[in-house]
């Protein structure tokens, strides 16, 4: 049963960081790519379909994460899990107090009403958001080495 609890946690968290990756390396520089209404409009699409979805996948992570260091607290690997779910909590913390309030307001954003600096405060939520992305890549890479 912990087999399949670590199988399945490890292929969670890993999607959730391909998606965080995709993101940072592909979507948004696309979007900032087009033009302005354009970018605008579909960084605030992005912003609710993320927003309404992403804090379950990562709520979700952390607590296969934690049901897997307390179930394998005595197994090989136990330290390099507590690790990760650290390194989830601090995406968390990251998320809550950097990225989510910028992207609560792009998500409300149309080309008639984004303010002057629109630019600029996407610009700061992409700088966390790689931040971000290396700490759940850390994560994950600690949870697929804790397999091993």
């Amino acid at each position: 049963m912990l087999d399949a609890l670590e199988v399945f946690t490890t292929v969670v968290v890993g999607l959730m960081v391909g998606v965080e990756f995709s993101v940072a390396f592909f979507i948004n520089p696309i979007l900032n790519a087009l033009p302005d209404d354009s970018s605008q409009l579909g960084r605030a699409h992005g912003g609710q379909r993320g927003g309404a979805v992403m804090p379950f996948w990562y709520i979700t992570s952390l607590v296969l994460v934690a049901v897997w260091a307390i179930a394998g607290w005595h197994h090989h690997g136990a330290g390099l899990v507590v690790t990760a779910g650290a390194l989830l909590i601090l995406s968390v913390i990251m998320s809550v107090l950097l990225l989510v309030p910028i992207n609560n307001r792009v998500k409300t954003w149309t080309p008639e009403n984004r303010p002057a600096d629109w630019k600029q405060q996407i610009n700061r939520w992409d700088r966390f958001h790689y931040v971000r992305v290396a700490v759940i890549i850390a994560a994950f890479a600690l949870l697929a080495a804790a397999l091993a």
